[in-house]
């Protein structure tokens, strides 16, 4: 088993990107620089790539004052109804940022049902506020601002007490405590959350593309995908090498992030106890502000979304003579598109989840109980993967399956798909469980081994029913994040074979706002049902294994 796990994690770990590199070096399989000549003297390669770089420091910026923030408010202070509110600041990431930018584009636009109520909807006619490289930018920050909140809120949970009690004791303010101790021994976390931030701006598809296609203000992602729409399979060689200067971009991020929290040695002695900073009188402002933020980031956009999917015809306001559930129902119904895309985004969900909740528990067995350095060095292998833009992984799926391999093509089918998502999500199964078997003991399986049992006995019957939790929270996680997905499915989907993320974004850039309005809102409710669902799985785990529980 162990080698047939590190071939089938070498394959969907390693080999995407070494045919990728492959491509560059040799387009066509031809020795020469011709594809790298092109597209490094192509003007548009450096304007993309100037857009791309600017925006996401930008919004890394930005993601790091939210999410940092939010961390401090929650992690260090007695603020109340914690749960709820971690619930919902993550849902910011969970929902597709797709669907997140369909909602603010529903909002502030001319035809927002909701400003239309109250009018202050801008004139018609009027061009978008979001259509511009701030619009990208703050929505950017927005969307990932959870994951330096994630980070930073657990490596707050781990701070020492007596350091806060001991400056509270000496007189020191909550303003000077924060400034003085929290911060500077917080500074890797930070670092590392808004390192995160910016290669998930790097590797965003959904917003630049919305966004930034109407407004003129291309992106690499945004860059390829137009190519590749434009010109198909004949431009291969270019978009590799477009995707292998956005790796190297992303890398770079990841390396210079490496770096930076090198240089401070910030090691914590003492063990870590929950630190309360009361409020005091500032209790009822602060509780204010938080659930306003959250109220007019996450409600307020979703509350457009919903009013827009109720609308009869676009631009009409919202009353119960123009209200229906028609959209619904044609989405339901009478939309063949929308019916398969459903159907097709979960098998592939579905199978994505199973196959990598089932490869996940022997691979992180292998790695953290018996601490194979190959199989530790694969699942290394596999973060990279998971850290490099959707996008790159899409066109090296288009080289490794564009030609038939033993007489077999998976090129415009579903399985090219499934075979990226493979690629893409392990990581999201495998680190659940990898936490899990870090909290039990090895004995427990040496025992067995002592006792006789075999080596897929005690997987069968030790290792799979204590981690069973584990691996289906990270099922779920992989479900979520594929049911929805759009970066990678945008370039390999074909007529027939459509994703619930492709059609909700056809949809939109047809112009069949009020439509693309109403599948989004379904797949935000089945999201935080997903959410959910999930939790309760996973409510009697010792360590929190989900991103909002940690």
């Amino acid at each position: 088993m162990f080698w047939g796990l590190s071939a089938l994690l070498s394959l969907i770990a390693i080999f995407p990107v070494a045919r990728l590199l492959v491509e560059g070096a040799m387009p066509g399989g031809v020795p020469g620089f011709g594809a790298i000549d092109r597209v490094l003297q192509d003007p548009a390669t450096w304007v993309a790539f100037g857009h791309t770089l600017w925006v996401s420091l930008v919004a890394m910026v930005i993601s790091g004052i939210i999410g940092g923030a939010m961390a401090l408010v929650v992690a260090l202070t007695d603020l109340p109804a914690k749960v709820v509110l971690v619930f919902g600041f993550t849902m910011l990431l969970m929902i597709p940022s797709q669907i997140t930018t369909i909602a603010w584009i529903e909002l502030l636009g001319p035809a927002s049902p909701l400003l239309k109520l109250v009018g202050l909807a801008p004139a018609p006619g009027t061009r978008h506020p979001l259509y511009s490289s701030t619009g990208i930018t703050l929505l950017l920050g927005l969307e990932h601002a959870p994951l330096v909140f994630l980070g930073l809120r657990t490596a707050l949970r781990s701070l020492p007490g007596d350091l806060i009690e001991a400056a509270r004791a000496a007189g020191a303010r909550p303003p000077r405590v924060v400034a003085t101790i929290v911060v500077p021994l917080m500074g890797p976390s930070l670092i590392a959350g808004m390192a995160l931030a910016f290669v998930s701006n790097i590797g965003n598809f959904g917003t630049p593309a919305l966004l930034g296609i109407p407004a003129r203000f291309p992106m690499l992602t945004t860059l390829i995908y137009q190519r590749l729409s434009g010109f198909g399979p004949r431009v291969l060689s270019e978009v590799a090498v477009l995707s292998l200067l956005l790796g190297v971009l992303a890398v770079g991020g990841v390396l210079f992030e490496t770096w930076l929290a090198g240089r401070r040695d910030v090691r914590i002695d003492g063990a870590p106890a929950p630190v309360r900073i009361p409020l005091g009188p500032w209790r009822w402002p602060v509780i204010l502000l938080v659930w306003t933020f959250l109220a007019a980031t996450l409600l307020v956009p979703l509350a457009a979304l919903i009013s827009t999917a109720l609308v009869a015809a676009y631009g009409q306001p919202l009353g119960l003579a123009t209200a229906t559930l028609e959209n619904f129902r044609f989405i339901l119904f009478d939309h063949p598109a929308a019916r398969r895309a459903v159907v097709n985004s979960l098998g592939l969900a579905t199978s994505a989840a199973v196959l990598l909740s089932l490869a996940a528990v022997p691979a992180a067995y292998f790695a953290v109980w018996r601490r194979r350095r190959l199989m530790r060095a694969l699942v290394l292998a596999s973060e990279l993967s998971y850290a490099l833009p959707g996008v790159v992984l899409a066109i090296a799926a288009i080289l490794i399956f564009i030609r038939p391999i033993f007489g077999f093509s998976l090129y415009n089918t579903l399985g090219i798909i499934l075979m990226a998502y493979l690629a893409r999500f392990f990581t999201l199964a495998q680190r659940p469980v990898a936490a899990a078997f870090r909290q039990l003991d090895i004995k427990l399986e040496e025992a067995a081994q002592m006792a006789g049992a075999g080596f897929v006995r005690r997987v069968l019957t030790v290792a799979l029913p204590l981690v069973a939790p584990a691996a289906a929270a990270g099922g779920l996680l992989v479900f979520l994040t594929a049911f929805n997905e759009l970066t990678v499915s945008a370039l390999l989907w074909s007529a027939g074979h459509e994703t619930l993320g492709v059609v909700v974004f056809g949809l939109e850039q047809a112009g069949d706002n009020t439509v693309a309005a109403a599948i989004a809102s379904l797949t935000v409710g089945a999201t935080v049902a997903l959410m959910a669902i999930a939790s309760f799985l996973t409510r009697n785990l010792a360590t929190p294994v989900l991103p909002w529980q940690a």
